[in-house]
């Protein structure tokens, strides 16, 4: 049930992430923007974002790295829109996107410490371990040319998360980030594991398929072998 749940919010967020980044994407290529820009600026916010965090503007850091976060979608509309010559904007994409992981969550996990609320800590600390996992199975997975989209919290989903974490601490109850935290901690992890049996389970039938035409190729060969000492 929760399985379900999950994808139906995930297909419902982009379904509404691609209703409103769609025109502005198309908007940011007429006027000469392009993707890889719009990556940098994103980063830059988050870092923004984050540092504000740390200074003890909780809700308005997380508000402004959530916000400039949510660029990841545009440049990825715009790439498609627009494919360009070249990998080099899907290799930036991926570095921004731990960079901006990181500083979100490190920034996190240093407010709780200047609280004082050490399970906290631990809980953003799981959260950015299990989110930069979940991210480098994937990458790791279509690298070895095996595919990986499953999981029930991708990028998206964990940033906005833990924004409505922020934002119901921010505006007054206390437990709202840390439990949006340690929920969060355990889906990434569980992605995680879910995006490792989907790679395991792919791998050891490439391999009982590459087993079952070396097989059929063996037994053709003993029949030819056969036909010809007839």
């Amino acid at each position: 049930m929760w399985v379900a749940m999950a994808k139906i919010f995930s297909v419902s967020v982009r379904s509404v992430m691609a209703w409103v980044f769609d025109p502005v994407a198309r908007t940011l290529l007429r006027l000469g923007v392009s993707p890889n820009a719009v990556t940098v600026a994103g980063t830059v916010g988050v870092l923004v974002g984050a540092g504000l965090a740390t200074q003890g503007w909780l809700l308005a850091g997380l508000v402004v790295a959530t916000l400039f976060a949510l660029t990841d979608a545009i440049d990825g509309t715009m790439a498609r829109m627009q494919p360009r010559p070249g990998r080099f904007g899907a290799l930036l994409d991926s570095s921004m996107d731990r960079v901006a992981d990181g500083a979100v969550f490190g920034a996190v996990a240093y407010w709780m410490a200047v609280t004082g609320d050490l399970p906290s800590v631990l809980a953003a600390l799981l959260c950015l371990v299990a989110g930069q996992l979940v991210s480098y199975v994937k990458a790791r997975a279509e690298g070895l040319g095996l595919t990986c989209d499953v999981g029930l919290v991708e990028r998206l989903e964990r940033l906005l998360i833990i924004g409505v974490g922020g934002l119901a601490t921010g505006l007054g109850l206390d437990w709202g980030l840390p439990v949006v935290l340690w929920v969060l901690a355990v889906l990434s992890g569980v992605t995680a594991g879910q995006r490792i049996w989907h790679v395991y389970r792919q791998d050891r039938a490439a391999v009982a398929r590459a087993a079952a035409d070396r097989a059929a190729a063996d037994h053709v060969a003993a029949g030819r072998a056969s036909d010809r000492t007839a």
